[in-house]
């Protein structure tokens, strides 16, 4: 039986860029094991919170709460878009960085290492593929090296920001399928998301955001008409020109 027990917790959490909430007030507990998508409008502030999750960003009021799971137990994959095409790398060498945050950016590279990212590029159907330059690749075949990159990483936390964007159905299929068997494995994986049937499909949890929470808890039960038409009509109604938030630092 899985550990019910809480992996992390946000309390009275804002986040904002001067001074205006990107998300705000938002209180909820995620469990250990637990495969969360995080879903709402463009602009509701899910990026902001993977990236505040993932320590990258901090809040302006509140807390998160990671119960004692380190930062090198916590993986992130940011949006393909973010990432450089012409990072100058070869394929193997992006997917070693999986071991950055546990050994650091100077260790040395063992062979134990090097076989490792070769068995992880097997995984997500890239074997041979090592020698390759990042660069060179489509936008499907990198998506598929930086999951390798956290299958060395071995994480018992995993955050996506939309990891099913811009590929190909063929790599999205194969990619959700190492999404859940980490969720089989009992790690923690929180991703941002857009297609909704997706989520149905595979994300038993869902937390529907449009900078202030519109609901959590299992999918079946958020992602009804209602509580979209909600998020997408706050999405709408809010003020960018709106007085900063009294509480945000």
């Amino acid at each position: 039986m899985r550990e019910m027990a809480p992996a992390v917790s946000l309390a009275d959490v804002t986040i904002s860029y001067d001074r205006h909430p990107a998300v705000h007030h938002l209180s909820l507990v995620l469990d250990k094991g637990s495969l969360t998508a995080i879903v709402g409008p463009n602009g509701a502030g899910k990026s902001s919170l993977i990236k505040a999750l993932a320590g990258l960003i901090g809040p302006s009021q509140g807390s998160i709460d990671w119960h004692g799971t380190a930062p090198s137990e916590i993986a992130y994959l940011p949006q393909l878009t973010a990432i450089d095409e012409q990072f100058p790398m070869a394929v193997r060498d992006v997917v070693l960085m999986g071991h950055w945050r546990r050994a650091g950016a100077f260790a040395a590279i063992t062979a134990p290492w090097r076989q490792q990212a070769e068995h992880a590029l097997a995984a997500v159907g890239l074997g041979g593929f090592g020698h390759r330059r990042f660069a060179s690749l489509s936008a499907g075949q990198q998506q598929r090296t930086l999951f390798a990159r956290l299958v060395v990483a071995d994480c018992r936390v995993i955050l996506l920001d939309e990891p099913f964007s811009a590929i190909d159905s063929r790599t999205e299929e194969d990619l959700l399928g190492l999404v859940r068997r980490w969720h089989e494995e009992g790690r923690t994986v929180i991703a941002v998301m857009h297609d909704l049937a997706q989520i149905r499909r595979h994300f038993p949890q869902t937390l529907l955001l449009a900078r202030k929470l519109i609901g959590f808890g299992a999918t079946r039960e958020i992602l009804n008409d209602e509580s979209l038409r909600v998020a997408h009509g706050m999405s709408v109604a809010w003020d960018e020109h709106a007085a900063p938030c009294a509480g945000a630092a």
